[in-house]
């Protein structure tokens, strides 16, 4: 098991709310880095997968730009970026909004359902290696994100 005082070469922490801090913020970049080389191969990035995660989710409803931007891991992400990315691979359908010109409404092609049935086993099987932790030692630790996040 690698300390996060080994991982940062860092002897010692101000306080240990200081080194939870880190060590989350170690943690979330250990994660994103071991996801995007889980997606490279597939073109994708976490962020257009988490659109498309969202959009499958609509069970072929359409839904609005804001509406994903919304319900993002990432809420800084660009959702209109990814979305525009997205169609460009065919993974998603852009169409205007009858009732508003202005929206615009977007829905997951089969493409892009494809894409990500072809993911779900990697996928799965990364998190468990990833996490690294057995199942009563992750239901503590889901327990204790969502008691830190208040």
């Amino acid at each position: 098991m690698a300390k996060i005082e080994d991982e940062i070469q860092q002897k010692v922490f101000k306080d240990p709310y200081n080194k939870a801090v880190v060590n989350l913020l170690y943690t979330h970049s250990y994660l994103v880095t071991c996801q995007n080389g889980l997606f490279k191969p597939y073109g994708i990035s976490p962020e257009q997968y988490n659109v498309l995660r969202i959009l499958r989710g609509q069970n072929g409803v359409p839904t609005t730009v804001s509406s994903i931007q919304d319900r993002m891991l990432n809420k800084m992400s660009n959702a209109s970026r990814l979305i525009e990315k997205l169609k460009l691979k065919g993974y998603v359908r852009r169409t205007e909004c009858p009732n508003d010109r202005r929206q615009v409404d977007v829905l997951i092609t089969e493409e892009g359902l494809k894409i990500l049935a072809e993911l779900q086993t990697k996928v799965e099987e990364g998190n468990w290696k990833f996490v690294n932790l057995d199942k009563e030692e992750v239901n503590q630790l889901n327990d204790l994100l969502d008691k830190l996040r208040g």
